[in-house]
């Protein structure tokens, strides 16, 4: 830029210089030829116009010669722009560096141009840093050379220095890092411990924070893993799911598919409430269970909590009429799950309590026999069970009816198989009666009979529709004479319905409509 602007000035005076001998030689010659003449007024002529065309080409160096104050603030304008765009230096003299030069060239006094070189050199400064954070330690020296030729401070360049020959010795330990964060990506092992791929990018990294290979990779690691949790959550594993979303948030909790997969699992997780609120309708007390512990293994869920609360008041329920019934061992299980689902429950003790009062009531009752005195008593109550079903009294009259005979010679003698033996006999008549007063819509008589059933057989696979109808049947019953305006009997045929199948799924819109009429359970 120097070298061109002294070729202007040198141009400037060769053509002042010929201006004047031109002008001289002129001058000779209209004083020789006569002022007068007709060849000498076109000779004034053409000498104004080779001045006006000199002072045309000659406008810019000639202004830069008397008024260099305008060329410096232009030049500083330009190097400022330069400098703003990162352009600190440019072969083509258009660098901030060339453009401040050469305005210092012009007046190497003024403040304001030391100041713009000053800042050039700090930004060749900070220029260094980043390209030694992102890796590129030759373009770094390069950018530390030029704020060294614009004298930066010394113990700034030393200090980058210093980094770049750590960096230096860092760069064949940070490809290699890369090389094994890849050959783990390629095999799979994403965040499977220090030696997979997400942990090798975070290393890189941490020495490198803009290295864009290892970026690019950790990026493309985590929308595996978020591939791999949408697949988790399609398929049920939801607490799978809900861990790998936490993994790829402390990765990079701004990942662009982060919201997407969130999205997903939250869609799984009321796909699986609602079905375990179909199961429990259906009476499916297990599965029901099992759907609600998946929502609640990802976090706390209101509407999952109340459904494990049915279900252990249900299987509290079934546990107090199976030691009713001296069926123990089964009772026990059905606690023991009620107790799981729920063990600060009120239903869950107070069924506790009463199978431990049937077990004391069983032990007191062996206890005070002899076994003369129980077989005595047993052979007679199986004499008047025989006597009974030969008459056909299957539940009726109570108390002496077959099944009556059957629970009394069961408390003495469960695990007898003569009482086995009676109990196979009774089952088809309990499961019949239930069926006949169902269809005559004598339904507190079919509920004596199901329980009957129950008591009998309490695995046998029909009893849960049968449940299920009899409940159903009970409000219709109750909607028909709710409809008539007895509430009373309307809310009574809820509670019948809820005891005899909680699960079923009208409970809950009558309950409302029960509840809209007027007072209910």
């Amino acid at each position: 830029m120097l070298e061109r602007m002294e070729n202007w000035r040198h141009r400037c005076r060769q053509g002042l210089e010929t201006l004047g001998d031109t002008l001289r030689l002129y001058g000779r010659w209209w004083v020789a030829r006569g002022w007068n003449s007709p060849r000498a007024w076109r000779s004034i002529g053409l000498g104004v116009a080779a001045l006006a065309l000199l002072l045309t080409l000659l406008r810019q160096p000639l202004a830069d010669w008397f008024w260099p104050e305008t060329r410096i603030q232009q030049l500083l304008d330009d190097g400022r722009r330069a400098l703003a765009q990162g352009r600190l230096t440019a072969p083509d003299g258009d660098g901030a560096r060339e453009l401040f030069a050469a305005a210092a060239a012009l007046d190497p006094d003024r403040r304001d141009v030391q100041d713009a070189l000053v800042q050039t050199g700090q930004a060749a400064l900070a220029q260094a840093r980043r390209q030694m954070g992102a890796g590129q330690l030759a373009a770094a020296r390069t950018s530390l050379e030029l704020a060294r030729q614009l004298q930066a401070p010394s113990a700034e360049i030393e200090q980058i220095e210093r980094a770049l020959l750590h960096g230096s010795r860092e760069q064949d330990g940070v490809e290699q890092l890369l090389r094994d964060a890849e050959a783990a990506h390629l095999a799979g092992s994403l965040d499977d411990g220090p030696d997979s791929a997400l942990p090798l990018y975070q290393r890189v990294l941490a020495v490198q924070p803009d290295r864009m290979q290892a970026l690019e990779g950790r990026d493309d690691a985590l929308s595996d893993l978020l591939a791999r949790a949408s697949g988790d959550a399609n398929e049920g594993r939801l607490a799978d799911a809900a861990a790998l979303l936490q993994r790829v948030e402390r990765y990079d909790p701004g990942h662009a598919e982060l919201p997407a997969a969130k999205a997903a699992l939250n869609a799984a997780l009321e796909q699986r409430a609602r079905q375990g609120e179909r199961e429990l309708a259906r009476g499916r007390l297990a599965q029901a269970a099992e759907s609600f512990q998946k929502v609640l293994a990802v976090g706390e869920d209101a509407a999952a909590r109340r459904g494990l609360q049915r279900i252990a008041v249900a299987q509290a329920q079934e546990a107090t009429r199976l030691a009713s019934d001296f069926h123990f061992e089964q009772a026990e299980a059905a606690l023991a799950q009620a107790r799981a689902l729920a063990p600060d429950s009120t239903e869950v003790a107070a069924a506790e309590q009463a199978v431990q009062r049937a077990r004391d009531a069983r032990q007191s009752m062996e206890t005070l026999l002899s076994n003369t005195e129980r077989e005595r008593r047993l052979k007679r109550l199986l004499a008047q069970l025989q006597e009974a079903e030969a008459r056909e009294q299957w539940l009726l009259p109570p108390g002496s009816s077959a099944y009556d005979r059957f629970k009394a010679a069961q408390a003495l003698a469960p695990q007898d198989a003569r009482v086995r033996r009676a109990a196979a006999r009774i089952q088809p008549a309990a499961r019949q009666c239930m069926e006949d007063n169902l269809r005559g819509n004598r339904l507190r008589a079919a509920r004596t009979c199901l329980d009957a059933w129950q008591a009998l057989a309490p695995s046998d696979p029909a009893l849960a529709p049968a449940h299920r109808r009899l409940a159903q049947r009970w409000l219709a019953v109750g909607s028909e004479r709710l409809g008539m305006g007895d509430t009373a009997f309307a809310a009574q045929a809820l509670q019948q319905a809820r005891q005899i199948d909680p699960g079923t799924p009208e409970i809950h819109a009558f309950a409302e409509r029960v509840r809209s009429a007027g007072p209910g359970p």
